[in-house]
């Protein structure tokens, strides 16, 4: 999967001239929809099958400050999925110099329209496919 390039804008920053802190938090949204797009499940066409992905869980690890004009590139990573719970990994780098400026986590479920957990695996099985195939096993690292 190709990262996600982000350049920071003005209003993000705070009196000192520094992104604030919330502001990750949109931007692992913006690199997350990204990665379903590549990954071939749009989260439109999640919510158009009637499937919702809530976030359950959310850490973040700030590293770095970035600055107005900064770009950053955004890798998202599957560190967990057994077909309830999704598991995102993300770091984020500046481009300038690959400082790790970020590094965070999510985790999702997946409910449908009367609110009720999704069995993604029975409803939605090429993404479960989709998914697992980029979930790092233990003999690969």
């Amino acid at each position: 999967m190709n990262p996600y390039r982000r350049r920071v804008q003005y209003y993000e920053t705070d009196g000192m001239g520094i992104v604030h802190h919330a502001n990750y938090i949109h931007w692992m949204e913006e690199a997350r929809i990204d990665f379903m797009d590549q990954l071939g499940y749009p989260y439109a066409r999640m919510e158009a099958e009637g499937v919702a992905s809530p976030v359950r869980a959310m850490q973040c690890a700030y590293k770095k400050p970035c600055a107005f004009g900064d770009s950053v590139d955004i890798a998202v990573s599957v560190r967990a999925f057994n077909g309830v719970v999704l598991t995102i990994g993300y770091e984020m780098r500046r481009c300038s110099d690959g400082a790790v400026v970020f590094e965070g986590q999510s985790e999702h479920v997946f409910v449908g329209r009367e609110g009720r957990l999704v069995r993604m695996r029975r409803d939605m099985p090429g993404f479960c496919d989709a998914l697992e195939a980029l979930i790092p096993r233990m003999s690969d690292a």
